[in-house]
């Protein structure tokens, strides 16, 4: 894969770091509204540099949190950190305690249809869980893809405890391929839901439908003011099949979106901008792109990644690979990577699905041999904590 020189950059690091975790916190391109209080875009006359992460970096996994987990998807933390983990083909969701790694069944989401890449996808724990209990689910049906929310109650018998699902947005194209499914809140406290083009190219670009983009929508499933079309929930479009969301230290967001048979890409999120698929995949490389067509920030061949999850932490974006079998780590300097990305557990877990940041800055890392494409092995799929650098 032909990459641009990273030297200079390198080189500019050692003379003089700037502002790496703190970098373009004021309106970031990819946060909407609601930006973290007293964020700041740094300055080149910035008096207090912090150092940027270093181009080498470290990943030790500490331990196997649960293991016997049937082709996970969603996972979605819960305030104290216990995860929930959604369960694609069976429909379930499971509470795994990340202390003792006890698992629970607390209930399975009436209407999933499993099949190819469809069922039970991503998951999302309401801001005010505290208050409301709220869990959010992004499903496939025999019609076809919705997102839905429940109320999670503790206090109901084990496997019982999640309410009746309450539709809030539905019509999302569906295929046996290319479904999307990542749901997440933002800093925002709005939901965003990756959602794929069903294998149908043409969708990706019809800014009428939402199959190919990244929604950005309330809690209730309406436009959010500052949305690109105020009466619409698109927030950008042009994209094949993105998986992974996550939002940096200054609240930019970032997406990681499987490629064809070319490149797969990662994505610095912009509200309205087009992501080129299917008229460009990849880097542009001199071919005639729509007007305001993006490049991605970076790419890689399919068989070193076809990326699924994407969390951030310690600096640096943290990128699981199915195909690739491997976790990336991608540091980044603001809205630029610092050194080319490294990959970590190349071939040592199967195919990563999904991976979440804990509070303490570690990572949540969930494997996904069973989803009909890996080659299970004992204990499979489970859970790893991994502590990075």
């Amino acid at each position: 894969m032909q990459r641009r020189s990273r030297a200079a950059v390198l080189a500019a690091v050692s003379l003089l770091v700037v502002a790496g975790c703190s970098a373009g916190g004021g309106a970031g391109p990819g946060g909407g509204p609601g930006k973290r209080p007293g964020a700041a875009a740094p300055s080149a006359s910035a008096s207090a540099p912090v150092v940027v992460p270093g181009a080498k970096g470290s990943v030790e996994v500490t331990g196997t949190v649960a293991t016997g987990l049937k082709t996970p998807w969603g996972v979605a933390a819960l305030p104290g950190g216990d995860l929930l983990v959604g369960e694609r083909d069976t429909g379930r969701i499971v509470r795994v305690a990340t202390h003792g790694g006890k698992v629970t069944e607390v209930g399975s989401v009436p209407g999933v249809a499993p099949g190819g890449e469809g069922g039970l996808l991503g998951l999302a724990v309401a801001p005010s869980f505290g208050t409301d209990h709220q869990v959010y689910a992004y499903f496939t049906t025999a019609s076809d893809n919705r997102i839905a929310r429940m109320v999670y109650d503790e206090r109901r018998d084990p496997g019982n405890r999640l309410g009746a699902p309450n539709t809030i947005f539905k019509g999302i194209p569906k295929g046996k391929f290319h479904n999307g499914g990542r749901l997440a809140f933002g800093p925002d406290r709005m939901l965003y839901a990756s959602t794929g083009e069903t294998g149908d190219k043409e969708l990706a670009q019809d800014k009428k439908s939402p199959a190919g983009k990244i929604l950005r929508m309330t809690p209730d499933g309406e436009p959010v003011h500052g949305n690109p079309e105020p009466d619409s929930v698109v927030y950008d479009y042009g994209h094949r099949n993105v998986e992974g969301l996550a939002w940096d230290a200054g609240d930019r967001l970032w997406a990681s979106e499987l490629g064809q048979d070319a490149w797969d890409e990662l994505n610095l999120i912009e509200p309205g901008r087009n992501y080129g698929w299917p008229l460009v995949e990849g880097k542009r490389k001199g071919r005639p792109v729509p007007p305001g067509y993006v490049d991605p920030v970076e790419v890689w061949r399919p068989a070193d990644a076809s990326p699924s999850g994407l969390a951030y932490a310690k600096g640096s974006l943290w990128m699981a690979s199915l195909r690739g079998e491997r976790l990336w780590r991608i540091p980044l300097n603001g809205t630029r990577p610092v050194a080319a990305p490294q990959a970590f557990l190349k071939g040592t877990y199967g195919r990563l699905r999904t991976v979440v940041a804990a509070d303490d800055g570690a990572l949540w890392l969930v494997t996904g041999n069973t989803d009909g494409r890996g080659r299970p092995r004992a204990g499979d799929d489970r859970i790893l904590r991994l502590v990075v650098s």
